[in-house]
């Protein structure tokens, strides 16, 4: 596969005239409806101009994604949300208040020049202000909103480093801006804010992340809902709510604490069947007994640096040409409550 060209970019240093030139070039492809792939606090993202429909369709060409699968839209601030949508309730300024720029994304009904390419054809858009500094300097630079799913195939390991995005798609992204590895590492938590912008429904929680509920709750005065249920084709509010996602090319194998023997006696048993397979695991602590995996990934046991590593190690094991995953699930406790979607739908 082809490679895109690269820029590295340092993230603490963008007035030198190297970091000016590589946003210059990558704000003056997105113009043009091209695609430019960029560091986030979360993940990479596959930017695009989101008020540019054709371009936003180039996006669900290179990842291969379905249409009713929608797509985040990167803002300055909230006076750049605000352009986008019909309503901003009180809802959002508490939410954008407290967690914006960062990994929060809302949910809120859309205006009319809004895409429907972007939002699956659903009356409502997913807003974002982001807060690393290259792709705040990017959404500035190209003077609009930036159409940005992970910067990856469908349904598959969302990227964290560029070298991640370069394996991935390579000649289908026509610029990589290489920031370095992302600091939190699994996507955006989403938040449906339409019912509250309609005055006639709770604000729900579409994915969580990294941002723990009672955070999120203690900013609205209000509880969140559950998500609605999407099955199908039906279009989803956001990214993140299909069952198989964020999966690596090795089969994962999710097991609790107290089911490392019953691992063990999996991983033999498919050993005995595949003798020139590989496997690899993450875990919490080191493996203990006969017969460990080919590889061992011991990931951090607080969920930020958990979640921080996880895709990377995911992505270590496949680049090992591992064919199981073996992993360990953390604690079943709020916190943790991201990282556990993110397992599961990788396992489904």
């Amino acid at each position: 596969m082809l490679a895109p060209p690269v820029l590295p970019i340092d993230p603490d240093a963008l007035d030198t005239p190297a970091a000016t030139a590589a946003l210059a070039r990558a704000a003056a492809l997105i113009r043009a409806g091209r695609l430019v792939a960029f560091p986030t606090e979360t993940v990479y993202g596959l930017g695009a101009d989101a008020l540019n429909a054709d371009a936003v369709r180039r996006i669900f060409a290179a990842k291969g994604r379905p249409s009713f699968n929608p797509v985040i839209a990167h803002v300055a601030d909230v006076d750049d949300a605000r352009a986008l949508v019909t309503a901003w309730p009180d809802a959002a300024d508490r939410l954008a208040a407290a967690f914006w720029p960062g990994p929060l994304t809302l949910v809120l009904p859309k205006r009319a020049h809004v895409p429907d390419a972007l939002t699956a054809g659903l009356p409502a858009v997913a807003l974002r202000v982001p807060a690393h500094p290259v792709a705040r300097a990017l959404v500035r630079a190209a003077g609009g909103p930036i159409a940005a799913p992970s910067a990856n195939r469908y349904t598959e390991l969302s990227p964290t480093t560029a070298a991640h995005v370069v394996r991935a798609l390579g000649a289908r992204v026509d610029l990589v801006l290489d920031g370095g590895p992302t600091a939190v590492g699994i996507e955006s938590t989403v938040v449906d804010l339409t019912g509250p912008a309609r005055g006639d429904g709770p604000p729900r929680l579409l994915r969580p992340g990294t941002l723990a509920r009672a955070r999120l709750e203690a900013a609205l005065g209000t509880e969140l809902a559950a998500a609605p249920r999407a099955d199908g084709d039906a279009p989803r509010l956001a990214p993140g709510m299909v069952a198989r996602h964020y999966a690596p090319r090795a089969a994962v194998w999710a097991f609790d604490e107290g089911e490392r023997r019953a691992a063990a006696i999996r991983l033999a048993r498919w050993r005995a069947e595949h003798p020139t397979g590989r496997a690899g695991a993450l875990l919490l602590a080191p493996w203990i007994g006969e017969g460990p995996p080919d590889v061992v990934e011991v990931l951090p046991a607080d969920p930020d640096g958990y979640a921080r590593r996880l895709y990377a190690a995911l992505h270590a094991l496949d680049e090992d040409g591992c064919a199981v995953a073996l992993v360990e699930r953390p604690p079943a406790t709020p916190p943790w409550h991201g990282v556990h979607d993110r397992l599961e739908r990788a396992a489904a």
